[in-house]
């Protein structure tokens, strides 16, 4: 099988235990659109080592970043001013993911703006979760916890289709 074949059937075969697990008995604590992303990432940085390393690292850095944000965002007050102490709430936060990128365990930025972005979608779109009792909740709703997992599980799915893509390759 050429490689590209075997790397389709091994992102395909994985995408649907994927799949299976997230609408089946993983429901509501891993999220598919949290592991794909990550998983596409893996293949961005080069499908490698170095890539889980600055993959999961800078990722989970983003979910930490975003949850403080997160944490800041609850003690505003829901006044006329609030879109713009949001606004300058994620200015400040972003500034210092990026900065971060001084630390060279950090250096990747775009994967600290997936992980941050990754965690506000989640706040953002599933109802009820952006409020400090989740927040700091130690359950599977809270997203240092749920997007996290997710990001690894996905970094992981990427390492797997690609050891399944060689075994099929070799075939």
């Amino acid at each position: 099988m050429d490689k590209l074949t075997a790397l389709s059937v091994s992102i395909g075969v994985l995408a649907g235990v994927a799949t299976f697990l997230a609408v089946g008995p993983a429901n509501g604590i891993f999220f598919i659109w949290a592991a794909t992303i990550p998983w596409a990432v893996h293949f961005l940085l080069g499908a490698n080592q170095e890539a889980v390393c600055k993959n999961i690292t800078c990722s989970i850095f983003g979910v930490v970043m975003a949850w403080i944000t997160a944490m800041m965002l609850t003690e505003l007050t829901a006044d006329g001013l609030f879109p713009l102490k949001a606004g300058f709430t994620v200015c400040a936060a972003v500034i210092v993911l990026c900065l971060a990128a001084n630390l060279p365990q950090l250096a990747t930025i775009p994967c600290s703006v997936v992980g941050y972005s990754m965690t506000f979608a989640y706040l953002l779109q599933t109802p009820d979760k952006l409020n400090k009792e989740v927040l700091t909740g130690l359950s599977l709703t809270n997203p240092l916890l749920v997007i996290s997992i997710s990001i690894v599980v996905g970094t992981y799915l990427g390492v797997a289709s690609v050891m399944l893509g060689e075994k099929l390759q070799n075939k």
